[in-house]
């Protein structure tokens, strides 16, 4: 099922989370400690769905192009593990190491976090500036799985390269598509 962001409201304060980070022993990493001098990409994503597995490597690419400068990811998996074993945080580990990704994946059990963000897909973004405050949230670009677009990342670039260069952001911004999050 094909499911688009609820695109939160710009403006809006990143919600508090502190989170279980499975590939460190489970330690609770919170967002005050994790996120970025300039910037915050929130990705609530997963290990199985095929709209994070067509993306994922871009994913990577642009975390190592902007992670120096002063932008962070923090991934969060919010499904439920019971009726999607796959999605387990013992597999969150091994996606991690298989697709050699270094930002925090966390996992959200209770999908609290999830539901204090509007997430509706997998993937979603949502970038935060400094301050915390939303100034993007949407698709990644225009590539889905099957449509022979390239996977170019552009629209979170443009994301990026706005808030580095202290420039306003896009007026549209286009929904992100994925599987649903696999709600309890």
């Amino acid at each position: 099922m094909n499911t688009p962001s609820n695109m939160l409201a710009l403006g809006t304060k990143a919600p508090f989370f502190e989170l279980p980070n499975p590939s460190k022993t489970n330690e609770l990493q919170s967002l005050e400690e994790l996120k970025g001098e300039k910037g915050t990409l929130v990705i609530f994503m997963c290990n199985h769905c095929p709209f994070v597995l067509h993306v994922i490597d871009k994913i990577n690419e642009l975390y190592e192009d902007y992670n120096d400068k002063g932008i962070e990811f923090i991934a969060i998996n919010a499904n439920d593990i019971e009726k999607y074993p796959d999605d387990s945080p013992e597999k969150m580990i091994e996606f991690q190491i298989d697709r050699r990704f270094d930002f925090p994946y966390l996992f959200d059990e209770s999908q609290a976090v999830a539901k204090a963000y509007d997430a509706a897909c997998t993937p979603d973004f949502y970038f935060f500036d400094d301050k915390l405050d939303l100034v993007y949230r949407g698709q990644m670009d225009d590539s889905r799985p099957g449509n022979n677009k390239d996977v170019t990342g552009e629209d979170l670039i443009i994301a990026f390269e706005n808030l580095l260069a202290g420039e306003a952001q896009e007026e549209i911004q286009r929904p992100s598509m994925g599987c649903n999050i696999k709600w309890k």
